[in-house]
């Protein structure tokens, strides 16, 4: 069965999530490795939520954290995309770019590249003129794919959906511009 997805990269496809999804997803929010940097592992039950929230999300909006499939083989490895996010900081609102994806899919360079090509959507499909990216200070290696996709880190700040996990509460946000993607892509 051909898949639909609503784009490409070259060895990733993008969809919205589906009640299907939901078994495997819900390993990969339960794996303690995977969550390292949030305030604790989901269950199936807030994973079922979740999906729940990103359908919405893709109905309002026309995006979300996109359920990501290696094309090859068709394996969910978890989500790359966008969110708009309106919590009160001096950063929002704004879209998101973000990822979380399984274990045995780390080191490959698939954040880097879903995230390379979810930029290149937002930018010339939703017409964004800024996306943010946001960490918690410890998570070093998101912050290494941020840089590795253009982002320029604009400031660090207490996450207001984090005031009751203060381990996680301090946040960095880095930012990239349409304008400055368009440079960074006609340079290439």
């Amino acid at each position: 069965m051909k898949k639909e997805y609503i784009f490409k990269s070259k060895r990733l496809g993008f969809r919205n999530w589906t009640e299907k999804d939901l078994t495997e997803f819900a390993k990969i929010n339960a794996d303690l490795d995977v969550m390292e940097h949030f305030p604790k592992p989901l269950t199936k039950n807030e994973t079922s939520e979740f999906i729940d929230r990103l359908q919405n999300h893709y109905k309002k909006n026309g995006y979300n954290y996109f359920a990501t499939e290696i094309l090859k083989t068709g394996e969910l490895i978890g989500f790359i995309g966008l969110a708009y996010q309106n919590y009160k900081t001096d950063f929002t609102p704004a879209t998101d770019i973000g990822w979380r994806l399984k274990k045995n899919a780390w080191g490959n360079g698939y954040a880097t590249e879903g995230a390379k090509k979810c930029l290149e959507y937002g930018f010339n499909e939703l017409n964004l003129d800024r996306i943010i990216s946001v960490y918690t200070n410890k998570n070093k290696k998101s912050e290494n794919v941020m840089k590795k996709i253009g982002m320029e880190k604009i400031g660090e700040f207490n996450h207001p959906k984090l005031k009751e996990y203060p381990e996680y509460e301090k946040c960095v946000c880095y930012e990239i511009k349409k304008i400055v993607w368009q440079n960074i892509t006609n340079k290439c």
